[in-house]
């Protein structure tokens, strides 16, 4: 089986390509296997790994190159198929639509499944870390 700590490492890799608009990262890593959810920012319900990987793929194309992004884990573990980080996302971002970075800050949870020998991504939620 895949090491949690080595692939938490490719899952922060994937996540700084997603908010540089390049989401086959994530997808390489993500379940395309039911069930499957995200609950991103905007307060949606997203449920269907095909879904998923559609609204993530949707939601790349709002980012553009040169972002800065990092993962700060709270707390983490794994223990027989299943694991999960909690924690903060911080990013400065390059929106399609704005001119100047963006910074974004959001309150993280996601829970893992292994996959034949793999971590994958099977559900993520993200909502604006307020002060």
């Amino acid at each position: 089986m895949q090491d949690f700590e080595e692939f938490m490492r490719q899952r922060e890799t994937a996540s700084t390509a997603f908010v540089e608009g390049d989401v086959h990262p994530l997808l390489e890593i993500s379940t395309h296997h039911d069930p499957a959810t995200i609950f991103p920012p905007t307060g949606k319900c997203v449920q269907h790994a095909q879904a998923v990987d559609s609204g993530n793929t949707q939601g790349a194309k709002s980012f553009g190159p040169g972002a800065q992004n990092r993962f700060e884990v709270m707390h983490s573990d794994a223990s027989g198929g299943l694991a999960y980080w909690t924690g903060i996302q911080r990013s400065k971002v390059r929106m399609q639509d704005k001119p100047e970075p963006v910074a974004m800050s959001l309150r993280v949870t996601e829970i893992f499944r292994v996959e034949d020998g793999k971590w994958r991504l099977f559900h993520r939620h993200a909502d604006l870390l307020k002060d």
